[in-house]
């Protein structure tokens, strides 16, 4: 649906659009929900946010098996799909096992207590393990091999093969394995998360008469799992070898004069989630550093062994990390999967990959280089990334840096790539003599070192770092200039849904807004203030903010359709985001399915929404998009709203709302406005990489309408490339 069709022109003033700086405040809210209770605990009115995410895994690897990817896209998703999997355990699981550990029985809003949540995960689990592997080993591998790419077993290495391994284990396992008798003076060992590692039987006594008869080989975490044959040695395609192989091949080199009866790798997956008290923290980087290295050894969730593993091995090591049976998972291949992610460096096929693309650019960035101040007053810009090139951002901060007339820069840094650009440009602005101020959000998961290195390097610049609130995750992604032009100030803002990382860029989905509008950068200022130093509540006039006043404004803009929907009047709600888990808003988007709004939702991830639901979301659609390309943009369109198209950094769920800080910003420009519309209605229209939710909770791939029918994905990048 476009404009013409379904949403109103904005009302212009002159070349500008008119700003509706109170119009949240003016949408009527005095019978919000009333009259239409709906109890969201009970009737299946909600679906559980941890099996809701575990089943867009599920639509993760599913992936693997579509044979329209090229082959090394499906073998990479099988791997996103380990990935993401390793996360559920460390965090989502880990959460659940606290809550049974301290008695915390409180059942979840879709009625489901901790203990029945973990038992179904446990189940899915195990059957899409079985899944992988299967895909893995009946699938890719003979998909390789057809490819001559080769995965050597053991006992399919030929002399020549056998000598190079034995050569290889000699010169560089060998000096750096510490292999472990267990015993009363040689304790079960605290092995890192996730590491690979091999339980062994021993039959014998050693050189002191010791007779254990278990061991463990940790697999050193300083060497390949995955390690290409030379050419002279195998000469035919690409061949590689699986460091655990050849451990495994000459495991009883550690044990000289002792027989090996059993030897099986096995892996333990970790509590990774990272808590601080806000309680006598007087320094968060520095109490956060202390938490990084217990991160590696949290309590266990999850315990993964070679099929055939024998059971009384299973169970010792079960018992050690204090796991019961259902927490067991058999793997018919290497325990440590996701390290083949190695291989993607070592291959030079092309072919086997989706083709490369150049990100493009609007029409007013199309000569950025020439200067990013005159194209953003010319008109505010938008990108849509990775359709849209990254790089005028980062040129952007690269040209203020040396700009003697942009007298300060303010930004937040929630992640960023390793070697990161803005963190360079940032600094060289300080050195410069600029008023540099970085909101570094140290919390952000698996990236808190990294961002304490970056922290370092900024501050020795001479910019002022600070780490947002304690307590809220500062997850906000703001960037203002000031310039001084004719005498006066002037700012200018980058507002973005994603993160300031430019390798993010080329693989997630995420809208970026670069505006010279007055109000809009004026707000920006104010919630930066918000955060650096203290006070009252702020009032932007444009912005939506959270935890202050996100969830109340997208509340109200749900009740004005609704209001619309009783009048006789057209009602529309879109909206695209990551995940929708809270309460509050599910419950007025029943309320406005009831009242006859039309409600077209693209949820990526977690959706506890249930759609199509008799009498309670007839009128509301949910579709997942999967494909190349991460969908990460947060967009919410509203048909009686001025102004009625947003973007964000937040998705509808009780952390981004209550727990962080987030913005939501407005699309002024008609024709800005208009495009993000129709990009919404192209991922709405999809067929082909699209799965719609059903009342249940499940998930059904929607059939293409005619063969060859092109992916939003890709129709995207025809449009904008």
């Amino acid at each position: 649906m476009t404009v013409a069709d379904g949403f109103p022109a904005l009302k212009l003033v002159g070349s500008e659009i008119e700003h509706p700086s109170e119009a949240h405040d003016n949408l009527h809210t005095d019978d919000l929900g009333k009259g239409e209770d709906i109890d969201l605990s009970h009737g299946g009115y909600l679906e559980n946010r941890e099996l809701s995410y575990f089943k867009f895994n599920l639509r993760v690897l599913s992936q693997a098996s579509n044979r329209e990817h090229p082959l090394l896209e499906r073998l990479m998703f099988l791997l996103i799909f380990s990935s993401n999997l390793d996360e559920f355990f460390e965090i989502r699981v880990s959460g659940l096992k606290k809550r049974l550990l301290y008695d915390m029985q409180k059942p979840d809003p879709d009625g489901k207590y901790p203990e029945q949540i973990l038992q179904q995960i446990h189940e899915q689990v195990r059957a899409a393990l079985a899944e992988q592997y299967r895909i893995l080993n009946e699938d890719l591998f003979p998909s390789l091999a057809a490819e001559n790419i080769h995965f050597v077993k053991r006992q399919e290495w030929n002399g020549k093969l056998a000598r190079w391994a034995r050569d290889y284990f000699d010169n560089e396992v060998l000096p750096v394995v510490s292999p472990l008798g267990l015993d009363p003076a040689h304790p079960f060992p605290r092995l890192v998360n996730k590491s690979l590692n091999f339980i062994l039987s021993l039959e014998g006594k050693d050189a002191f008469g010791r007779e254990s008869g278990l061991a463990i080989v940790p697999a050193p975490r300083s060497l390949p799992r995955l390690i290409k044959a030379p050419g002279d040695i195998a000469p035919e395609g690409d061949n590689f070898v699986f460091l655990s192989s050849i451990i495994h091949e000459y495991v009883g080199e550690f044990f000289p004069g002792m027989k090996v009866n059993d030897c099986h790798q096995f892996r333990v997956t970790r509590n990774s989630d990272l808590e601080m008290s806000n309680v006598e923290v007087e320094d968060v980087a520095t109490a956060l550093q202390s938490k990084l290295h217990s991160r590696r050894f949290g309590a266990a969730t999850k315990l993964e062994v070679n099929t055939g593993c024998p059971e009384r091995l299973s169970n010792f090591l079960l018992d050690r990390f204090d796991l019961t049976r259902s927490e067991l998972f058999e793997l018919d291949g290497p325990v440590n999967l996701q390290r083949l992610v190695a291989l993607f460096g070592m291959l030079d096929r092309p072919n086997l990959l989706f083709p490369k693309f150049s990100p493009g650019l609007p029409a007013g960035l199309t000569d950025y280089h020439k200067g990013m101040f005159s194209a953003v007053t010319r008109e505010d810009q938008l990108l849509l990334h990775p359709f849209q090139s990254f790089l005028p951002i980062i040129q952007w901060v690269r040209e203020a840096a040396k700009d003697p007339s942009v007298l300060s820069i303010k930004q937040t840094l929630y992640r960023t790539n390793e070697s990161s650009e803005l963190v360079e440009a940032l600094a060289e602005a300080a050195r410069n003599g600029k008023e540099v101020t970085v909101v570094i959000e140290l919390r952000a998961r698996f990236d808190e070192e990294e961002n304490i290195h970056f922290a370092s390097i900024l501050q020795e610049a001479g910019a002022v770092v600070v780490y947002g609130v304690l307590g809220y995750k500062t997850h906000a992604k703001m960037l203002l200039f000031v310039r001084r032009e004719k005498g006066c100030l002037k700012r200018y803002a980058h507002l973005g849904t994603g993160n300031y990382h430019r390798k993010n860029s080329l693989v997630y989905t995420d809208y970026s807004l670069l505006t010279a509008d007055e109000t809009i950068c004026a707000d920006v200022h104010k919630v930066f203030q918000q955060i650096t130093g203290m006070g009252k509540k702020i009032q932007p006039k444009l912005l939506l903010h959270a935890p202050f006043r996100l969830r109340k404004a997208l509340m109200k803009l749900i009740d004005n359709e609704k209001r619309a929907a009783k009048a006789g009047k057209p009602a529309y709600i879109k909206a695209k985001m990551n995940s929708l888990t809270d309460p509050q808003i599910i419950k007025a988007l029943y309320s406005a399915s009831r009242a006859g709004v039309k409600i077209n939702l693209v949820v990526r991830g977690i959706c506890c929404l249930r759609p199509g639901l008799p009498r309670i979301s007839e009128n509301i659609r949910v579709v997942s998009v999967v494909g190349r390309f991460l969908e990460h943009s947060r967009v919410y369109c509203f048909r009686n709203s001025k102004p009625r198209v947003y973007c964000s950094s937040a998705d509808w769920m009780e952390r981004n709302l209550s727990n962080r800080i987030e913005v939501c910003f407005p699309i002024l420009n008609p024709k800005l406005a208009k495009r993000v519309i129709d990009e919404v209605d192209l991922y709405l229209k999809d067929r082909v990489q699209s799965w719609e939710m059903q009342s249940d909770g499940e998930y059904v791939p929607l059939k293409p309408t005619r063969e060859g029918e092109p992916k939003v994905q890709d129709k995207l990048l025809e449009k904008l490339e």
